[in-house]
């Protein structure tokens, strides 16, 4: 799947939206339709390696994702391992005088019999990344 990249934008402040988008062990509670299962492995101070069960275009995705942050401006998620092996994310956060402009570029790869899946649902899937930034905007905002 190409890369794609999609704009979001909150009146939400940019510490307090990266700060929600970076709490991955409160994704179970804030995106459980994305995120049914996580388990954080090892932290550092700006790394964190997550196993992750991700539900994506109605696929259950189980993976070993490292996360690096450079807060609060930049959250870069690289699949290490698993079903997405590979897959890259991109989070930008750059205030705007009025809220928060994030940009979110993927890059999704999969594996064996899941390529399939992704070619008949790219478009689902691209938005379905769209709809987990989506999904966290709207519980900061709340």
């Amino acid at each position: 799947m190409p890369k794609v990249t999609f704009e979001k934008f909150t009146t939400i402040s940019r510490e307090k939206i990266f700060d929600i988008a970076t709490d991955f062990e409160s994704f179970e509670t804030i995106i459980p339709q994305f995120f049914p299962s996580i388990r954080v492995i090892s932290v550092r101070p700006k790394t964190t390696l997550v196993e992750e069960h991700m539900l994506i275009a109605g696929k259950e995705l189980v993976v070993m994702a490292r996360h690096e942050i450079e807060k609060p401006a930049i959250h870069e998620t690289f699949i290490v391992g698993g079903d997405a092996k590979g897959t890259h994310i991109t989070e930008e956060y750059l205030e705007s005088s009025n809220g928060t402009r994030i940009i979110l570029t993927v890059e999704f790869k999969v594996k064996g019999s899941l390529k399939f899946h992704v070619l008949l649902n790219k478009r689902k899937i691209e938005n379905e990344f769209s709809r987990m930034m989506d999904e966290l905007i709207l519980f900061a905002e709340s």
